[in-house]
């Protein structure tokens, strides 16, 4: 077991965006068949639904949070917990924000949606809830994040806290 994890921090390191990307991937998909079996209790699962929300985690949120992270990291090059807060600041009240307008019409495109006034709605409808949702969870989580973990294994722990966040956005989005 050891030896996997020493593996996997050492692709983490070595190849950043392949391995963010496909980790928030896998655990997107998950987390889309969590909200199918143990929320919604569908009888027939959505393996297509499932793979359209792991692929808005790898080719979307992976790269996306990712690169943020990097970025939070060449802004603020220091460390300490007052540095851990301004991330947190940063975080929540400049990316959040933004991360889901992106992302709230994409899951809606993987749908089926297609007008800008069917995505407009969807926006609309869940965008409130969901970053409201998202600050009662991410802060707590980001001031560890950003305080204690180092930068190559950052998204690895949003990502596995994320298992529950997605399977929300999964219910939230095709409740």
């Amino acid at each position: 077991m050891s030896q996997l994890v020493a593996w996997f921090s050492r692709q983490l390191i070595a190849r950043p965006h392949i391995s963010n990307a496909t980790i928030t991937g896998v655990l997107f998909g998950f987390g889309d068949v969590i909200s199918q079996q143990l929320v919604e209790r569908r009888e027939k699962h959505d393996w297509g639904r499932t793979g359209r929300f792991g692929l808005i985690g790898f080719f979307f949120m992976g790269p996306v949070v990712g690169g943020w992270y990097r970025a939070l990291d060449r802004i603020f090059t220091t460390t300490g917990p007052t540095i851990a807060l301004k991330k947190v600041c940063c975080d929540q009240l400049l990316f959040a924000p933004c991360l889901y307008v992106g992302l709230i019409p994409l899951i809606g495109m993987s749908e089926g949606l297609r007008t800008s006034k069917e995505l407009k709605d969807r926006l609309t409808k869940d965008y409130t809830t969901v970053l409201f949702t998202n600050w009662k969870l991410w802060p707590a989580v980001q001031l560890f994040n950003f305080y204690v973990v180092p930068l190559h294994f950052r998204l690895v722990l949003v990502n596995f806290v994320a298992l529950g966040w997605n399977t929300y956005l999964s219910w939230i989005s095709h409740k």
